[in-house]
């Protein structure tokens, strides 16, 4: 079967979402990974540093995101030249919010920078536990649809794998762009994979518990590059219905950043 050439469609009032957008706990409606990277994407276009990097993104999930039609809104919080708070929400038409953004953004500045104090800690070795070459392909089995969100981005395990239980590293590359007739940025792949963190390190079996997250948020020290990126994700359950995922993220050259989910778990 055919994938789509990309996760949504531009139209007259918004976007409309494809079947590579699909989640896993249920057919009609949207993996948070697919609209998390369309916010960012508002996010970048609606802010006033021109060349900026968007370094803080948090993400309140306010409820499920159909498969369909979506528009996204956009303000700029904190205006300034060099740091920015820029929020995006997004919304299935109804003017209800179902995802929400706030992202810090700020200036991009490689020279006059100062040196690293005497005596620090030199740059850690590379997050990830193998590299692409080394790492084995995974294919997702939960998912009821075939043509869903796993199809998106091609998956390649260091460690752990989608049917797995427990700590688990991936790299993933993009099969498919964000927006039809755009190219998918670093930045965009990586809020379209992030999400999945909770997915791949996941501690419970998805046949007969509810762990979706609430929120998302990433926080970078660097911009992704290249092809590949990664994640070296781990998720740790509570005693009272809750649980947290966190993980490093990566690229070839190395660590970019981190993210953190707040899951709610329930039996289903």
């Amino acid at each position: 079967m055919e994938l789509p050439g990309a996760l949504y469609v531009p139209t007259a009032e918004g976007f409309t979402a494809t079947a590579l957008t699909i989640g896993p706990w249920d057919p009609g409606l949207q993996h948070a990974g697919p609209p998390a990277a369309l916010l960012a994407r508002e996010a970048e276009r609606a802010g006033g540093i021109d060349g900026g990097q968007t370094v803080r993104l948090n993400y309140d999930i306010l409820g499920p995101v159909p498969v369909g039609p979506v528009r996204i809104r956009s303000r700029i919080v904190r205006p300034g030249r060099r740091v920015e708070l820029v929020e995006a929400v997004l919304d299935a038409g109804d003017d209800r919010p179902l995802m929400r953004l706030s992202a810090w953004r700020m200036r991009t500045r490689t020279e006059g920078l100062p040196a690293p104090v005497e005596g620090a800690a030199p740059e850690a070795a590379h997050p990830a536990p193998a590299g692409v070459e080394a790492s084995r392909p995974g294919e997702a089995s939960f998912f009821r649809s075939e043509i869903a969100y796993h199809k998106a981005l091609e998956w390649r395990f260091a460690s752990g794998d989608f049917d797995a239980r427990g700590p688990a590293a991936a790299w993933t590359r993009p099969q498919c762009t964000l927006v039809e007739g755009e190219p998918i940025t670093p930045l965009q792949h990586l809020l379209v994979m992030t999400d999945a963190a909770s997915g791949i390190s996941a501690v419970l079996d998805g046949r007969s518990a509810t762990f979706a997250n609430v929120d998302l948020s990433v926080a970078l020290h660097r911009p992704p590059r290249g092809e590949w990126l990664g994640m070296d994700a781990i998720t740790v359950l509570g005693d009272s219905g809750a649980a947290q995922c966190s993980a490093v993220l990566f690229d070839e050259d190395g660590a970019i950043g981190r993210s953190t989910q707040s899951l709610f778990v329930e039996p289903r």
